[in-house]
């Protein structure tokens, strides 16, 4: 009897991760007929009225033989050259090949500011909705040619993750060069494959390595694996398993390991910043205002406040400490690091009338904050 994963064959909106070793030759440069094939798998999928949203990896990768180099750099400097090059090969490439699908290419780059400040999450959402509408097929990649280490998703399999939440997908398929999660390097005769994982457990055991080939992608499969628990978290279900699987496994076919969701979901931005998001600063808390953010879901206040640390601005996310140092919350801050000292300790009235009415303000809305 053929298995078919419904929740697979039900997805109306999916959101495809391919990795750069999935889609370059060994000595970098893009492998042709492997996004043809991608792109044709991913066509026929939206001529059956299903959107779809690619994640590539690969832009470093592509500007890689083009500018003489044998391998990845370690460089972050030399890898946004390599990106800024290979960025314009990728999408040149995809475009010509869903070209022939008579279906238009979106190019969406993203940082980490992109989707954390609320105005910038807004323009990432409105922007890929609008292709959608517009029955173009968003590209996205991590905007590699200006990203910095601090904000950096650290790779493409946890921006998947990130964007399908954001889209608020129906499915996401991770492809990469493995054809699905083993409980150890699938090459040992003593590994097996894991086809469906219902909960932590079913990890039990599991040596997660990386797995892709040297030099090319920044992956593995424990960054698939965290990929996996991040989208299924947000209530979406995930297929892993090889590029040359991708059309029997979104025909719904029992290929790869199916992660089913853990739960309903809960609101995008705020699973954005507790996911994609690395804090620029602690603020220390009493327990009085432990108590009020956690127990009671209220704002934070100056008064509640007994320390500050880290060089942030406002609108940086930072993250809420108890008195034993143990992160309770994350939230994005309304003041700059330099600001709050002065105002620790003090009400809002109370600094309203010396400082004037701007001061009269949380030091972190409760709309923008989320339980950790």
């Amino acid at each position: 009897m053929v298995v078919v994963r419904e929740a697979v064959t039900a997805a109306r909106r999916v959101v495809v991760k391919i990795g750069s070793s999935s889609l370059t030759t060994a000595t970098g440069g893009l492998a042709g007929e492997r996004v043809d094939a991608l792109v044709d798998t991913l066509g026929a999928l939206a001529d059956d009225g299903r959107e779809v949203v690619l994640v590539s990896s690969g832009a470093i990768a592509a500007g890689l033989a083009p500018l003489g180099l044998s391998r990845r750099p370690r460089d972050l400097a030399t890898q946004q050259a390599a990106a800024s090059v290979g960025q314009g090969q990728l999408i040149g490439r995809y475009a010509a090949s869903f070209a022939r699908h008579q279906r238009t290419v979106g190019q969406v780059l993203l940082t980490v500011d992109d989707v954390t400040r609320r105005a910038h999450y807004r323009n990432a959402y409105r922007t890929l909705r609008k292709l959608l509408d517009l029955r173009a097929v968003p590209i996205v990649n991590e905007n590699d040619t200006v990203a910095t280490e601090e904000i950096r998703f650290g790779d493409n399999d946890r921006l998947a993750a990130l964007v399908a939440a954001l889209v608020q997908a129906d499915l996401l398929v991770l492809l990469s060069d493995v054809d699905a999660l083993w409980t150890g390097d699938p090459r040992r005769p003593d590994s097996t494959r894991i086809t469906e994982v219902r909960s932590e457990e079913d990890l039990t055991g599991v040596t997660i390595g990386g797995a892709g080939r040297a030099g090319v992608g920044s992956g593995g499969m424990v960054t698939k694996v965290e990929a996996a628990r991040i989208a299924t978290g947000f209530g979406i279900p995930v297929v892993l398993t090889a590029a040359p699987l991708a059309a029997p496994a979104l025909a719904g076919e029992a290929v790869g390991t199916f992660f089913h969701p853990q739960r309903q979901r809960p609101a995008a931005r705020l699973f954005w910043l507790a996911h994609a998001t690395s804090p620029r600063g602690r603020l220390h808390l009493d327990e009085g205002a432990v108590a009020a953010v956690v127990g009671r879901r209220k704002s934070l206040l100056p008064a509640g406040i007994t320390a500050v640390d880290g060089a942030f601005t406002a609108g940086d996310p930072v993250d809420l400490v108890d008195s034993q140092g143990a992160a309770v919350a994350r939230g994005l801050v309304n003041y700059d690091a330099v600001e709050l000292p002065g105002l620790l300790g003090r009400s809002t009235p109370e600094l309203a009338a010396a400082l004037g009415p701007a001061y009269e303000r949380e030091v972190v809305h409760r709309d923008d904050l989320v339980l950790l």
